[in-house]
């Protein structure tokens, strides 16, 4: 054999070592990334992912394209991205709904931790403990104490049932061991007016939509569902240190990719997310939506996720809601 038969072979011997996802990493991305949306176009997730696509395909070099997919409280967005290759060209804004929620309530075409890998949360929104001005309790431990001198007297409104709303209250109600009816309406708006009224007592909501009703003194905020304190209300102290150690609840957003996404594909976007929420322009615009910035990791945002899952498993149960 010649010398350049040797080099050559030896060529063709590393080039068939190289296999193709391998060349695909390298060279990622190489045509436009679509990002799905679990709910239609204006809401808070879809916020979220326009303010994301915009700065991660000028990190990325690509086009980012926000595709709203909605329907079946967001498991049509999910089964879609379970069906897309893994090659780094469908990702998802996830909401924790979608995927923590929406498993403990009902038979799902997709298992949230087998079939998709975590990126990177970009932001988290707490709820409030709204009360109407007619409850004597101006703390949630004064809440608890006066609900469980007055068993099945009151009630607490929701967003509708199996929302963030409801089963937040549920699972404060069972660990308060407290004696309430559930109230649901069709949406956030709808709770808060009756709560506004004093046709329900209490309401676990988000902040933008209780705020703004404090300063008429018909309701007042007295916890915050987060572990620390909301900076808008740092005067309001969270529901675990009220005397409810642990008790957390939260929404987030978070990009999530289908599984056997490259890793190297899966670290690069992580980076970007949290290059980008080191932009105070990107902070504020996230804040001015009542959302807090995250950026976490890859493994920070699994853990998150399986936490997630054993609480709102609980709070199904202590609602009652049927798990198929």
């Amino acid at each position: 054999m010649t010398v350049f038969a040797t080099r050559r072979a030896a060529l063709l011997s590393v080039a068939a070592s190289l296999t193709a996802p391998s060349w695909a990493q390298a060279s990622w991305p190489q045509r436009p990334i679509r990002l799905l949306v679990p709910f239609p176009p204006g809401g808070n997730t879809d916020g979220i992912a326009r303010i994301t696509a915009e700065r991660l395909g000028q990190a990325l070099g690509q086009t980012v394209v926000v595709e709203n997919r909605a329907g079946g409280n967001g498991a049509i967005a999910a089964d879609a991205l379970v069906k897309a290759a893994p090659d780094g060209y469908t990702l998802m804004m996830a909401a924790m709904p979608v995927l923590a929620i929406l498993p403990a309530i009902s038979k799902t075409s997709f298992d949230p931790l087998r079939d998709f890998v975590p990126i990177s949360i970009v932001g988290s929104n707490p709820f409030v403990m709204a009360v109407h001005k007619s409850v004597p309790a101006t703390n949630v431990r004064e809440f608890a104490e006066f609900i469980r001198k007055n068993p099945g007297k009151f009630n607490y409104a929701s967003g509708g049932s199996g929302t963030v709303s409801h089963l937040s209250a549920a699972l404060f109600a069972k660990r308060a061991n407290l004696d309430m009816a559930h109230v649901s309406y069709k949406g956030g708006g709808p709770a808060v007016v009756d709560l506004l009224g004093g046709q329900v007592q209490m309401y676990f909501g988000n902040l933008s939509e209780l705020a703004p009703h404090t300063a008429g003194g018909q309701i007042r905020i007295i916890g915050v569902s987060s572990l620390q304190r909301a900076k808008q209300l740092p005067e309001v102290p969270t529901v675990a240190e009220s005397g409810f150690a642990g008790f957390k609840t939260l929404t987030w957003n978070g990009l999530v990719a289908p599984a056997g996404t490259p890793v190297a594909v899966i670290n690069r976007v992580a980076a970007a997310i949290k290059d980008m929420l080191n932009s105070p322009e990107t902070v504020a615009r996230l804040q001015q939506m009542g959302v807090d910035p995250i950026g976490d990791t890859p493994a920070q945002f699994a853990e998150t996720l399986k936490a997630d899952l054993a609480t709102w498993s609980e709070a199904a149960r202590a609602s009652n809601l049927k798990i198929d």
